[in-house]
């Protein structure tokens, strides 16, 4: 059974991140925010790529599922904090923050060719 130190411990022993308030919640980031800690320290949640949370939600129904909404469709997944052991916890850390340690390079931007016409 992980708890709210628990998380906070292992997030911010990642490394580059740092925590910060995010609405009610405490968000933690890398070059971006991978994990967020539910105010009351019950349930948190971390992003996974959708088939992540997919292989997550399917092994260990009682502690990941999707968050139920568009954030859960792009891999926000919520953690029963009660329900994993520290191992996994790290586990869903160290995968979320993987995806989240290094910037997304930039679209290109196409220019639009003229009409010489």
């Amino acid at each position: 059974m992980a708890s709210s130190q628990d998380f906070r411990r292992i997030a911010l022993s990642l490394e580059g991140t740092r925590e910060a308030p995010h609405f009610d919640r405490s968000a933690f980031r890398a070059a971006r925010i991978y994990a967020t800690l539910a105010a009351d320290g019950l349930t948190a949640n971390v992003k996974f790529a959708p088939e992540e949370q997919a292989f997550k939600s399917m092994m260990a129904p009682q502690a990941f599922a999707a968050v139920p909404n568009a954030w859960g469709r792009q891999g926000w997944t919520t953690i029963l904090l009660e329900a994993i052991d520290l191992s996994e916890l790290r586990d869903a850390l160290e995968t979320a923050w993987r995806h989240a340690a290094t910037k997304k390079p930039a679209k290109k931007k196409t220019k639009k060719k003229k009409c010489t016409n």
